[in-house]
Order: structure tokens, then C-alpha cells, then sequence
């Protein structure tokens, strides 16, 4: 049945709304698919249903071509499975919580690892059974500290999550290249750029991680990748290589010098240029120089445990890297009370001399794996206005192991040893990997071999998020009139425009339209179609490019010498073409493009 704007529930909006930051977000408002109900938190409307439910088909007939079979757990979950698992705790305030009657704890499920698992020990328990591949669509739910750009962050969303259950690793390895696959033909029918990067398992454990990144300047996630295109990663999958050694023995004694007022490395390198300069002739640089940082860790159980981290001091600590290392555990400022507990801390002028778990701080101290053994460097002597210099790693200091968290740049040199580095910012859109045995062995998931022997089930994770792919799709495909849907998703083949204002008056031009929108039916297309009395057509045409519907066919004045235009939303081409052909020419259009 044709969508008829005379009462399609939908209003369509003029100005931008002032709580959408994106371009996708805001036309995604305006075009009448999403209204906002709460702080991250949206309405489907019926168009952005049925984008939606399109990109939810894709997503099932791929999962089906694998074997994967679908099922649905509840969204509201008891606390006993996500204790067993520790995250009950490990997800801290990021979970819904509640209580019922009764006082018995629930939580609105973020993920469903242990929801999984525990319905497959419930029904298997033999080699037998295995391979199995299980997923589901469903509203998943985190408590964002600051919701924001629309779907892409909210509290409330839709997710696939499957999971693949298998008694060997080579079992696992199997599964996964077969949701690898899956998810490369999925993305390649979303319609949108698209990269695989090497990813973070995170508080998720498990090894074998990517990332599936639709490329968008305004996605929250950068990652690199080289010319050659033989590596790209998540910047917080990195691996930066540890420095080769270096021969020390030549290097002079440490000395500490007078460096009056140089809190920072900035001012630090210019007192070095000006009072200590270098005997190879060459002038200091940052890069000389070991910056040693002080954070805060909260761990889940509100634990808090300070750590430094030193790193080249023209680098900084990425935060994301930083937070990827050391989770659960969440990473705040060293603040002034901090300071007041470890006096022999000297602000701005920190050293090794004191850090370390078997120094006077007993503060954890890990170094950037840049840091080689035999390097020298100048750093805080633990005194204002002192800095030492030629400081040697390993034979002047040492740390309590490395850490992979200072910055990674543009022209970095690539870790696989092919050219540099390049960045650029996507949205995280899937993610696979390898969970190996730790929810199994949580929850006691096991089954008998083919010796009769128990063994734990090895895991596979993957997940692709659903309402997210909408939001990333819009901001992919847009331009300065509204939206511009791919062919797979759109909510309608074809968008119909009666330009007349009243049927009385234009009678032929919406006969030519109803008679075409039956027609584009009878053909098996979806149309949208503008049959509005009293709007004009220039509100019609605007409308019908914000909407985004890929053709748009008006049936305008041209009709009185048997010409009907259309228009190609994606390119902006107009052409007219004879009534009698415009269904074939459509036809040909949608199917062309879907083929």
C-alpha cells in the first residue's frame, strides 16, 4: 500500500532542531524518520521504520546464509549471570539498574555474553552439537554519560549480536572467518565507506578483534592505516614496537642541572638551548626529553589507584589508548588532593628517581615501548627548578614494564614495517572477535568431547549496530536539500509528486499520479506519494529531497503534452519521458540499481 503524505504520519520541519550537532542527525529530524523522546533516547517514526527494517533484513539474510539462527532474549535481565561474570561490577554506573517488588536486582541488558552462553549449556551438552551459531536483533541499553550526535551514541539501541560456540580454536577460527565474510557482504549492501581495522577486545577479553569503521570526518573513532594497505587498526589497537637497545657505555654520568621555571616541556627546551646546550652542536627538541604523567584509575569497585606513565615529551597520552589498556578500570585527573598524599612528588618536575612500585611513591610507572634500553633522556630530577640529564634507560632507571597509550601520528611509521602511517575518523559500525573460553568458563559451559572427555566451549563474539547503521548511512549520503538514501534501505523505490493543489482544479494531473502510484505497486515497488491538497509545489518538491527517496517522478504541467519528469535524487539529473514509458523507465532504474 503506497504511502500517502495526505495522511502519512509524518511532519516535516524547515529548521534545524537545536539538539541535533550532525548533519544526518539534524535531516534525519526534519525529514519526519526519528523524533527525540528523552536524552539519547529516539521514536521510530514510519518512514524511519521502514529504513530501519530494511537494514535490519540485510542484516538477517547474511546471518541466515552462515547458519546462524535467530533468536530473542528479554531486555530486562537478573543480576545472577553478570555476577558470575564480574560485571555486574565491571560495568559500574554504564548499566540500568533496578529492583522489583520483591527487592531482587535486575539490569536492562547492555550485552547478552552471559544470556547466550547459559541458554546454550541449558540445551547442549556434546561435541555433537556443535558448531552452533546463535544471534539476535534487539534494544539494548547503557547509561551514556553524555548522550549525543543522535543514533550514533544513545542510551536506547538496536543491535545484532551473535555468537559462535565451538570445542576447538580451529573450530573458532572457522566461525569467525565465516562472520568476517558475512559482515563484508552486509556492509558492502549498507551502502556506505567502509574500512576493517584491528581493534581492542576491551573488558571483553578474547583475541582476533576488528573493527568494522564506516569512514566519516564525524565519527568518534580514529584509526590508521598505510599506503601499502597492509595494515589498519583502531589507534587503540596500535602496537608500537619497543625501541631496539642502544650502547650506553660511552654516555657521560647523569647531571643534574638548574631549570628555573620549566613546568613544561616547552619552556624546558628553551632553558636547555639557552643554558645547557647540546656537545653535538644539534638543539634540543621535545622529543629529547621523557614526560612522566600522572593519572587516577578507578577500578569497578571503586578502588582508586594512581599510575605514571612516561612518554616522549612530544607526545602526548592519548586518552582512548590509555582507557583501552587499563579497563575496566575508568582513568581521571591526578588532582591537587592526590598530589597532597605523595609529597615527594615534585609538580612539573617529576622524575623516575621516585617512581615506581619499589620507589618511595610506590606509584606503578610504565614507560612508552619508544623508551629503548640504553636511550638517554631529560627528565625531572624530583626537585623545583632541577632537571637531570643524560639519564639512561636501564642503567640510571628503570619502570615497572611499558604501556601502549602516547599518541599515534600522522606519518608514524607503520608497525608492519610497510611506509607511514595515515589517520582518519569513522564510525564503529561492527565489531568481531575471538572470546576464547572466558564466559564459558565463567558460567561452567562445557560439553563431552568425542573421548568422552569434558571440555569448555570456545567462543566467538560479533556485533553490528543496527539503528547506528542508519544514522551512519544518512550522514554518508546527504547533501544540502535532505537525504539521499542508497537503494537498499530507502524507505520507498519511488516518490510520486501530484504538483496540483486541488483535485477539482487539477484533476488530470493527480488521475496521472493515483494511476501511476497503482501502477508502481502492481509492479511490486514501494512508493511514497505526495498527494497533498492545498500544499504547494514547491514545498512538495523540497520534501520530497529532504525525504531522499532515490527517484522522484512529477507529474506536473508537462502532463498536458504527455511528459512526466524524472529525477534521479543521488545525481540531481532531471529528464522528461512520455507517460506511457515512465514505468519502464523506473522499473528499470530501481531494478538496475538492485540487481
Amino acid at each position: 500500500m503506497a504511502m500517502r503524505m495526505s495522511s502519512l504520519f509524518l511532519r516535516t520541519l524547515r529548521d534545524n532542531p537545536a539538539d541535533a550537532e550532525l548533519p544526518g542527525h539534524r535531516l534525519l529530524v526534519r525529514a519526519g524518520y526519528i523524533r527525540r523522546a528523552a536524552p539519547g533516547i529516539y521514536t521510530w517514526l514510519p518512514l524511519g521504520l521502514k529504513v530501519l527494517r530494511k537494514v535490519e533484513a540485510i542484516v538477517r539474510e547474511e546471518m541466515d546464509a552462515i547458519g546462524a539462527q535467530e533468536l530473542t532474549f528479554p531486555a530486562l535481565l537478573p543480576r545472577e549471570p553478570y555476577e558470575a561474570s564480574n560485571r555486574w561490577t565491571e560495568y559500574g554506573d554504564n548499566i540500568f539498574r533496578l529492583k522489583d517488588r520483591k527487592d531482587a536486582d535486575y539490569l536492562l541488558g547492555p550485552t547478552h555474553e552471559e544470556m547466550f552462553t547459559l541458554a546454550v549449556k541449558d540445551m547442549y551438552s556434546s561435541y555433537k552439537d556443535l558448531p552452533l551459531s546463535l544471534y539476535q536483533i534487539q534494544n539494548k541499553y547503557r547509561d551514556e554519560a553524555r548522550p549525543r550526535a543522535g543514533l550514533l551514541r544513545g542510551r536506547e539501541f538496536i543491535m545484532k549480536d551473535s555468537y559462535s560456540f565451538d570445542v576447538s580454536d580451529e573450530g573458532l577460527d572457522a566461525s569467525y572467518q565465516a562472520h568476517r565474510e558475512a559482515y563484508i557482504r552486509i556492509f558492502d549492501r549498507l551502502g556506505f565507506e567502509y574500512v576493517i581495522v584491528s581493534a581492542m577486545s576491551g573488558a571483553m577479553g578474547g583475541s582476533a578483534s576488528e573493527e568494522f569503521l564506516a569512514v566519516s570526518e564525524i565519527g568518534e573513532d580514529t584509526f590508521v592505516r598505510n599506503d601499502a594497505g597492509t595494515y589498519a587498526a583502531n589507534v587503540e589497537a596500535v602496537v608500537v614496537p619497543t625501541a631496539d637497545a642502544v650502547d650506553a657505555s660511552g654516555m657521560p654520568a647523569a647531571h643534574v642541572e638548574d631549570t628555573p621555571d620549566t613546568p613544561t616541556i616547552e619552556t624546558l627546551v628553551s632553558v636547555l638551548n639557552a643554558s645547557h646546550p647540546r656537545s653535538d652542536g644539534r638543539e634540543w627538541t621535545a622529543a629529547d626529553t621523557l614526560k612522566n604523567v600522572l593519572v587516577m584509575l578507578v577500578h569497578p569497585d571503586g578502588t582508586r589507584e594512581p599510575l605514571a606513565i612516561g612518554v616522549p615529551g612530544d607526545r602526548e597520552v592519548d586518552a582512548k589508548r590509555l582507557e583501552a589498556q587499563v579497563g575496566p578500570a575508568e582513568v581521571e585527573a591526578f588532582e591537587e588532593k592526590d598530589f597532597a598524599r605523595y609529597p615527594m612528588l615534585a609538580k612539573g618536575y617529576i622524575g623516575p628517581g621516585v617512581l615506581g612500585e619499589e620507589k618511595s611513591s610506590g606509584i606503578r610507572y610504565l614507560l612508552d615501548p619508544r623508551i629503548g634500553a640504553g636511550s638517554a633522556w631529560v627528565t625531572g630530577a624530583d626537585e623545583t627548578g632541577k632537571h637531570v640529564l643524560d639519564l639512561v634507560h636501564g642503567r640510571d632507571f628503570t619502570a615497572d614494564g611499558t604501556i601502549q597509550a602516547a599518541e599515534v601520528r600522522e606519518g608514524d611509521a607503520s608497525p608492519d614495517g610497510n611506509g607511514v602511517l595515515h589517520t582518519a575518523r569513522g564510525i564503529e559500525m561492527g565489531h568481531i572477535f575471538q572470546l576464547g573460553r572466558k564466559f564459558a568458563e565463567a558460567l561452567d559451559l562445557k560439553v563431552l568431547d568425542e573421548n568422552g572427555k569434558l571440555v569448555t566451549v570456545t567462543m566467538g563474539s560479533y556485533g553490528i549496530g543496527v539503528s547506528r547503521a542508519v544514522a551512519a548511512i544518512a550522514e554518508g549520503n546527504l547533501d544540502d536539500a535532505g537525504l539521499i538514501w542508497p537503494r537498499n534501505v530507502t524507505p520507498a523505490d519511488v516518490h510520486v509528486v501530484a504538483t496540483g493543489k486541488n483535485r477539482e482544479r487539477d484533476g488530470d494531473v493527480f488521475a496521472k499520479a493515483d494511476e501511476l502510484t497503482e501502477a508502481f505497486e502492481a509492479a511490486g515497488l514501494d512508493v511514497i506519494y505526495d498527494d497533498r491538497e492545498k500544499v504547494s509545489p514547491g514545498v512538495k518538491f523540497k520534501d520530497s529531497e529532504l525525504i531522499g527517496v532515490p527517484t522522484i517522478v512529477v507529474v506536473g504541467k508537462s502532463l498536458e503534452n504527455g511528459i512526466v519528469e524524472i529525477k534521479d535524487r543521488r545525481t540531481g539529473e532531471r529528464r522528461e519521458v512520455p507517460v506511457d514509458s515512465v514505468l519502464d523507465e523506473v522499473l528499470a532504474e530501481v531494478r538496475g540499481a538492485t540487481a
